[in-house]
Protein backbone atom coordinates (compact mmCIF):
# COMPACT_ATOMS: atom_id res chain seq x y z
CA UNK A 1 0.00 0.00 0.00
CA UNK A 2 1.24 3.47 -0.91
CA UNK A 3 1.57 6.07 1.85
CA UNK A 4 3.41 8.79 -0.12
CA UNK A 5 1.65 11.04 -2.59
CA UNK A 6 2.94 11.51 -6.12
CA UNK A 7 4.59 14.86 -5.34
CA UNK A 8 6.67 13.38 -2.52
CA UNK A 9 7.58 10.34 -4.60
CA UNK A 10 8.83 12.67 -7.33
CA UNK A 11 10.77 14.78 -4.79
CA UNK A 12 12.51 11.72 -3.38
CA UNK A 13 13.34 10.46 -6.87
CA UNK A 14 14.94 13.79 -7.77
CA UNK A 15 16.96 13.79 -4.55
CA UNK A 16 18.35 10.35 -5.43
CA UNK A 17 19.04 11.45 -8.99
CA UNK A 18 20.96 14.50 -7.78
CA UNK A 19 22.95 12.32 -5.38
CA UNK A 20 23.98 10.08 -8.27
CA UNK A 21 24.94 13.05 -10.43
CA UNK A 22 26.98 14.79 -7.70
CA UNK A 23 28.21 11.71 -5.75
CA UNK A 24 27.02 13.40 -2.54
CA UNK A 25 24.98 11.17 -0.25
CA UNK A 26 21.53 12.11 1.01
CA UNK A 27 19.33 11.08 3.92
CA UNK A 28 17.51 7.78 3.39
CA UNK A 29 13.86 8.31 2.49
CA UNK A 30 12.75 6.74 5.78
CA UNK A 31 14.30 9.64 7.73
CA UNK A 32 11.37 11.76 6.56
CA UNK A 33 8.97 8.85 6.14
CA UNK A 34 9.64 6.15 8.77
CA UNK A 35 6.38 4.37 7.92
CA UNK A 36 6.87 4.23 4.16
CA UNK A 37 6.15 0.91 2.49
CA UNK A 38 7.87 -1.25 -0.13
CA UNK A 39 5.26 0.01 -2.60
CA UNK A 40 6.39 3.57 -1.84
CA UNK A 41 10.00 2.55 -2.36
CA UNK A 42 9.35 1.02 -5.78
CA UNK A 43 7.30 4.11 -6.71
CA UNK A 44 10.37 6.27 -5.96
CA UNK A 45 12.59 3.92 -7.96
CA UNK A 46 10.19 4.00 -10.93
CA UNK A 47 9.96 7.80 -10.79
CA UNK A 48 13.76 7.96 -10.84
CA UNK A 49 13.80 5.63 -13.86
CA UNK A 50 11.42 7.99 -15.69
CA UNK A 51 13.77 10.90 -14.97
CA UNK A 52 16.66 8.95 -16.50
CA UNK A 53 14.63 7.88 -19.55
CA UNK A 54 13.51 11.48 -20.11
CA UNK A 55 17.19 12.41 -20.04
CA UNK A 56 17.79 10.07 -22.97
CA UNK A 57 19.06 6.99 -21.18
CA UNK A 58 18.00 3.52 -22.36
CA UNK A 59 16.76 0.67 -20.17
CA UNK A 60 18.98 -2.34 -20.89
CA UNK A 61 18.16 -4.69 -18.04
CA UNK A 62 17.50 -5.39 -14.40
CA UNK A 63 19.24 -6.49 -11.21
CA UNK A 64 18.06 -8.75 -8.43
CA UNK A 65 19.29 -8.32 -4.87
CA UNK A 66 18.80 -9.70 -1.37
CA UNK A 67 18.90 -13.25 -2.72
CA UNK A 68 20.51 -14.88 0.33
CA UNK A 69 18.55 -15.93 3.40
CA UNK A 70 21.06 -14.11 5.63
CA UNK A 71 20.49 -10.80 3.84
CA UNK A 72 16.72 -11.24 3.83
CA UNK A 73 16.73 -11.86 7.56
CA UNK A 74 18.99 -8.84 8.13
CA UNK A 75 16.62 -6.64 6.10
CA UNK A 76 13.46 -8.16 7.62
CA UNK A 77 12.16 -9.19 4.20
CA UNK A 78 11.14 -12.58 2.82
CA UNK A 79 11.82 -12.06 -0.88
CA UNK A 80 14.48 -10.46 -3.10
CA UNK A 81 14.38 -6.90 -4.40
CA UNK A 82 15.09 -5.51 -7.86
CA UNK A 83 16.39 -2.47 -9.70
CA UNK A 84 17.08 -1.30 -13.24
CA UNK A 85 20.14 -1.16 -15.51
CA UNK A 86 20.69 1.72 -17.93
CA UNK A 87 22.97 1.94 -20.96
CA UNK A 88 25.43 4.24 -19.17
CA UNK A 89 25.79 1.68 -16.35
CA UNK A 90 27.38 -1.04 -18.53
CA UNK A 91 31.19 -1.30 -18.49
CA UNK A 92 33.60 -3.55 -20.38
CA UNK A 93 36.13 -6.00 -19.04
CA UNK A 94 39.41 -4.17 -18.39
CA UNK A 95 37.77 -0.83 -17.65
CA UNK A 96 39.18 1.84 -15.35
CA UNK A 97 36.56 3.47 -13.15
CA UNK A 98 36.79 6.74 -11.25
CA UNK A 99 35.97 6.15 -7.59
CA UNK A 100 35.11 9.84 -7.05
CA UNK A 101 32.09 9.48 -9.35
CA UNK A 102 30.42 7.19 -6.80
CA UNK A 103 29.23 7.79 -3.24
CA UNK A 104 30.35 4.54 -1.59
CA UNK A 105 31.25 1.99 -4.28
CA UNK A 106 31.43 -1.76 -3.69
CA UNK A 107 31.36 -4.77 -5.99
CA UNK A 108 29.58 -8.12 -5.92
CA UNK A 109 30.27 -11.29 -7.92
CA UNK A 110 27.32 -12.43 -10.03
CA UNK A 111 26.05 -14.07 -13.20
CA UNK A 112 24.21 -12.20 -15.94
CA UNK A 113 21.44 -13.75 -18.01
CA UNK A 114 21.13 -12.36 -21.53
CA UNK A 115 17.46 -12.85 -22.36
CA UNK A 116 16.81 -14.48 -25.73
CA UNK A 117 13.04 -14.80 -25.76
CA UNK A 118 10.36 -12.99 -23.78
CA UNK A 119 9.81 -14.29 -20.24
CA UNK A 120 6.51 -13.57 -18.56
CA UNK A 121 3.89 -15.25 -16.41
CA UNK A 122 3.09 -15.68 -12.75
CA UNK A 123 4.39 -19.27 -12.68
CA UNK A 124 7.72 -18.95 -14.52
CA UNK A 125 10.10 -21.81 -13.66
CA UNK A 126 13.86 -22.27 -13.61
CA UNK A 127 13.64 -24.41 -16.76
CA UNK A 128 11.74 -21.66 -18.58
CA UNK A 129 14.39 -19.12 -17.62
CA UNK A 130 17.23 -21.36 -18.80
CA UNK A 131 15.51 -22.22 -22.10
CA UNK A 132 14.72 -18.52 -22.71
CA UNK A 133 18.28 -17.36 -22.01
CA UNK A 134 20.47 -16.64 -25.03
CA UNK A 135 23.71 -16.61 -23.03
CA UNK A 136 25.11 -16.74 -19.54
CA UNK A 137 27.82 -14.13 -18.89
CA UNK A 138 30.05 -13.74 -15.83
CA UNK A 139 29.45 -10.29 -14.43
CA UNK A 140 30.36 -7.95 -11.61
CA UNK A 141 27.74 -5.67 -10.13
CA UNK A 142 28.92 -2.26 -9.00
CA UNK A 143 26.75 -1.17 -6.10
CA UNK A 144 26.54 2.26 -4.52
CA UNK A 145 24.64 4.01 -1.73
CA UNK A 146 23.22 7.34 -2.79
CA UNK A 147 21.60 7.48 0.66
CA UNK A 148 23.65 6.81 3.78
CA UNK A 149 24.09 3.13 4.65
CA UNK A 150 24.48 4.29 8.25
CA UNK A 151 23.18 7.74 9.06
CA UNK A 152 26.01 10.02 10.32
CA UNK A 153 23.77 11.71 12.89
CA UNK A 154 21.42 9.01 14.14
CA UNK A 155 23.59 5.95 13.49
CA UNK A 156 20.53 4.17 12.06
CA UNK A 157 21.17 1.70 9.24
CA UNK A 158 19.07 2.22 6.14
CA UNK A 159 16.15 -0.14 5.62
CA UNK A 160 15.13 -2.28 2.66
CA UNK A 161 12.71 0.51 1.67
CA UNK A 162 15.65 2.91 1.44
CA UNK A 163 17.66 0.43 -0.60
CA UNK A 164 14.82 -0.20 -3.06
CA UNK A 165 14.20 3.55 -3.45
CA UNK A 166 17.93 3.83 -4.21
CA UNK A 167 17.51 1.54 -7.26
CA UNK A 168 18.33 -1.50 -5.10
CA UNK A 169 21.83 0.03 -4.74
CA UNK A 170 22.58 -0.68 -8.41
CA UNK A 171 25.25 1.50 -10.00
CA UNK A 172 26.60 -0.58 -12.85
CA UNK A 173 27.71 -3.87 -14.34
CA UNK A 174 31.05 -5.08 -15.67
CA UNK A 175 30.57 -7.89 -18.18
CA UNK A 176 32.95 -10.72 -18.93
CA UNK A 177 34.07 -11.36 -22.49
CA UNK A 178 32.66 -14.84 -23.08
CA UNK A 179 29.05 -15.87 -23.62
CA UNK A 180 28.12 -19.36 -22.47
CA UNK A 181 25.23 -21.68 -23.24
CA UNK A 182 23.36 -21.99 -19.91
CA UNK A 183 22.09 -25.50 -20.68
CA UNK A 184 25.70 -26.70 -20.80
CA UNK A 185 26.52 -25.40 -17.31
CA UNK A 186 25.75 -26.76 -13.86
CA UNK A 187 24.61 -23.30 -12.83
CA UNK A 188 24.40 -23.75 -9.04
CA UNK A 189 28.04 -24.90 -9.03
CA UNK A 190 29.50 -22.02 -11.02
CA UNK A 191 32.21 -20.57 -8.77
CA UNK A 192 34.47 -17.54 -8.62
CA UNK A 193 37.45 -16.16 -6.71
CA UNK A 194 37.58 -12.39 -6.20
CA UNK A 195 41.03 -10.80 -5.73
CA UNK A 196 41.71 -7.18 -4.81
CA UNK A 197 45.32 -6.09 -5.28
CA UNK A 198 46.45 -9.75 -5.58
CA UNK A 199 44.81 -10.79 -2.31
CA UNK A 200 41.76 -13.03 -2.18
CA UNK A 201 38.83 -11.09 -0.70
CA UNK A 202 35.85 -13.34 -1.48
CA UNK A 203 35.00 -16.73 -2.95
CA UNK A 204 31.61 -18.21 -3.67
CA UNK A 205 29.39 -20.54 -5.66
CA UNK A 206 26.21 -19.53 -7.46
CA UNK A 207 24.07 -21.88 -5.36
CA UNK A 208 24.18 -19.11 -2.73
CA UNK A 209 21.62 -17.31 -4.92
CA UNK A 210 18.38 -18.91 -3.68
CA UNK A 211 19.85 -22.35 -4.39
CA UNK A 212 19.95 -21.70 -8.17
CA UNK A 213 20.81 -18.40 -9.91
CA UNK A 214 17.97 -18.79 -12.43
CA UNK A 215 15.47 -18.78 -9.57
CA UNK A 216 16.07 -15.08 -9.01
CA UNK A 217 15.32 -14.40 -12.68
CA UNK A 218 12.14 -16.48 -12.40
CA UNK A 219 11.12 -14.48 -9.32
CA UNK A 220 11.58 -11.21 -11.19
CA UNK A 221 9.61 -12.45 -14.21
CA UNK A 222 6.75 -13.52 -11.93
CA UNK A 223 6.79 -10.17 -10.10
CA UNK A 224 6.82 -8.24 -13.37
CA UNK A 225 3.93 -10.30 -14.72
CA UNK A 226 1.71 -8.99 -11.91
CA UNK A 227 2.58 -5.48 -13.12
CA UNK A 228 1.92 -6.21 -16.79
CA UNK A 229 5.65 -6.26 -17.57
CA UNK A 230 8.07 -8.89 -18.88
CA UNK A 231 11.74 -9.66 -19.30
CA UNK A 232 12.39 -8.75 -22.92
CA UNK A 233 14.81 -10.16 -25.52
CA UNK A 234 18.20 -8.48 -25.39
CA UNK A 235 17.88 -7.41 -21.77
CA UNK A 236 20.54 -8.30 -19.21
CA UNK A 237 19.41 -9.62 -15.85
CA UNK A 238 21.84 -9.78 -12.93
CA UNK A 239 20.66 -12.78 -10.93
CA UNK A 240 22.10 -11.89 -7.49
CA UNK A 241 25.43 -11.93 -5.71
CA UNK A 242 27.10 -15.04 -4.40
CA UNK A 243 29.74 -13.14 -2.42
CA UNK A 244 29.70 -10.39 0.17
CA UNK A 245 30.26 -6.83 -1.11
CA UNK A 246 33.90 -5.74 -1.44
CA UNK A 247 34.87 -2.08 -0.93
CA UNK A 248 36.35 -0.18 -3.89
CA UNK A 249 39.07 2.43 -3.30
CA UNK A 250 41.20 4.59 -5.60
CA UNK A 251 44.14 2.49 -6.74
CA UNK A 252 42.39 -0.86 -6.30
CA UNK A 253 42.80 -3.51 -8.99
CA UNK A 254 40.33 -6.40 -9.14
CA UNK A 255 40.59 -9.82 -10.73
CA UNK A 256 37.66 -12.21 -10.58
CA UNK A 257 38.36 -15.71 -11.85
CA UNK A 258 35.34 -17.80 -12.91
CA UNK A 259 37.55 -20.69 -14.07
CA UNK A 260 36.20 -22.05 -17.38
CA UNK A 261 33.81 -19.08 -17.72
CA UNK A 262 36.67 -16.59 -17.90
CA UNK A 263 38.29 -13.76 -15.95
CA UNK A 264 37.10 -10.21 -15.31
CA UNK A 265 39.67 -7.52 -14.45
CA UNK A 266 39.18 -3.82 -13.79
CA UNK A 267 40.55 -1.06 -11.60
CA UNK A 268 39.62 2.16 -9.80
CA UNK A 269 41.49 5.44 -10.04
Amino acid sequence: MRTLDDAEVERQARLHDEARQTAIQIDPATVDHPDMTIEDAYAIQNAWLRIELDRGRQLVGHKIGLTSKAMQLAMNINEPDSGYLLDDMVFENGCKLEAALFCDPKIEVELAFLIGSRITGEEVTIDEVVSSTEALIPAIELIDARSYRKHPRTGITRSVMDTIADNAADAGIILGDAHHEPKELDLPWVSAVCERNDEIEETGVAAAVLGHPALGVAWLARRYATLGLALEPGQIVLSGSFTRPVDCRPGDHFKIDYRELGVIEFSFK
